[in-house]
């Protein structure tokens, strides 16, 4: 489909003024001729794959960057699951593999690396066990690593005792990252329905079913779509609304793959995906909560604000469905709480509160996502919450995930702010009322009826 002059312009206007951009281009790189009989020639190995087929990819995104005029704000990595390759290793930590992964990101000059994760839905297993033992030690003493670990499936059920499994990783790697206010949980994110194609961290891996290498594209436009709203006006009904944003998502979607492919073209590898996600960032205009505010809420939280998120997730997944020959990821809104201003705004005003972000999980892209809770809140309870999360996927057979920081020494009300991307994460309080009885049942949440399509 040739591109007219006419939408180049408004493209360029969209970089100027509405903070458009490639949000990641993500070189996936498959591991799995990588392993050895121990760990540590592993690690040689998987250092020496990832940056022998990564070398190119920060100078020609620059290039195409420059060439193109669009900016690409990320650069990054994702690899085999890394539980996959510890089966048949000796030594039980997995930590050097980890530390090859950031050292190999250090030398190709990415800004993350993603795959240090492990597939439990049906069950855990050897391999398995060896990596999420590994994770708060690994989180803890890397820079770029980031770590996923899918518990369920629509096809599967949820693995519980993996949901208790992964709320003692997180109270582990926020205690041994306490100094940097347990930053390692950001970098640490668990699945149900987990994706092959998904180039956003902290989810992002290289599934098994791709090629050797391929190029995912993550594309953001949240102050795209703040614009549109601004000039549709208050006086547009929700289906004028609705037309505005899915025309808008086109655009955007094939701005993306357009770039997404000449990217991969340049460094002679097949082009996977192009995810179009709104992705939020601290940066002023460029948050989802302010979208929704536009919508006619006096506050993101506020009563509707569930109807407008799904009116907004599914313009976006129409419009970029229509405009690419293959989106994938995870396509649709963000909900990260610390990165994204006007969702802290509203935490701190109380119009937003974690049984609100668990409602609205449930039409969003992904999750309870970046979402800072008090440090002393127990493994059970964190173990239950993410049992809450897994069931919403579940049982709607979509992706969706939790990504949540307990902050050491800190309560609700209180905030810590980790800079950059991260932004600032205002604690939110969860119930007082405890789970432990149920948590400790532990076991396998059996498959909905929706599972049996065949």
């Amino acid at each position: 489909m040739p591109f007219h002059e006419h939408e180049i312009l408004e493209t360029v206007r969209m970089v100027d003024l509405e903070a458009l951009d490639i949000r990641t281009t993500t070189l996936g790189i498959s591991l799995l001729g990588c392993v050895r009989p121990t760990v540590g020639r592993t690690a040689d190995a998987v250092r020496q794959r990832i940056v022998a087929a990564g070398k190119d990819l920060v100078r020609v995104a620059a290039e195409v960057e420059s060439d193109y005029g669009i900016p690409i704000v990320n650069k990054r990595v994702s690899v085999t699951p890394v539980a996959l390759l510890a089966e048949a290793l000796d030594g039980d930590d997995l930590t050097p593999i980890a530390e090859a992964m950031d050292q190999a990101g250090a030398e190709i000059g990415v800004d993350y690396v993603g795959g240090f994760s492990a597939l439990v839905h049906h069950g855990t297993g050897r391999g398995d066990r060896r990596l999420i033992d590994s994770i708060a030690r690994a989180l803890s003493s890397t820079q770029r690593v980031c770590s996923s670990v899918n518990v369920g499936s629509t096809r599967a059920g949820i693995n519980f005792a993996a949901c208790l499994d992964m709320a003692k990783v997180v109270k582990e790697t926020a205690a041994r990252t306490a100094d940097q206010g347990g930053i390692g949980c950001a970098k640490l994110v668990v699945f149900m329905n987990a994706v092959e194609d998904n180039p956003f961290i902290a989810g992002a891996m290289h599934g098994v079913g791709m090629p050797d290498v391929a190029i995912n594209c993550g594309v953001s436009g949240p102050g795209v779509v703040r614009a549109v709203l601004a000039a549709v006006g208050q006086s547009a009904d929700l289906m004028a609304v609705a037309e505005a944003i899915k025309k808008t998502a086109f655009k955007v979607t094939r701005m993306g793959e357009l770039i997404g492919r000449e990217t991969a073209r340049r460094l002679g590898v097949p082009f996977g995906a192009v995810d179009l996600s709104l992705a939020p960032t601290p940066a002023p205009g460029d948050s989802i909560a302010e979208i929704l505010e536009l919508f006619g809420l006096e506050r993101c939280g506020a009563p509707g604000t569930i109807m407008c998120l799904a009116i907004l997730n599914d313009a976006v997944k129409k419009g970029g469905a229509m405009a690419a020959a293959h989106v994938g990821g995870l396509s649709g809104a963000f909900i990260p709480v610390s990165e994204d201003m006007g969702m802290v705004r509203a935490a701190q005003a109380g119009a937003l509160t974690y049984e609100k972000l668990e409602g609205m999980t449930a039409v969003c892209s992904v999750g309870i996502d970046m979402v800072a809770i008090p440090g002393d809140t127990s493994v059970e309870t964190i173990a239950a919450l993410i049992g809450d999360e897994m069931a919403i996927g579940m049982i709607n057979n979509k992706t969706t995930a939790v990504r949540l920081l307990p902050i050491p020494g800190k309560k609700a009300g209180e905030s810590v702010d980790f800079g950059g991307l991260l932004g600032v994460a205002y604690v939110m309080p969860v119930s007082k009322f405890r789970s432990d009885v149920l948590v400790r049942r532990g076991g396998h949440v059996p498959p909905p009826l929706n599972a049996l399509t065949n």
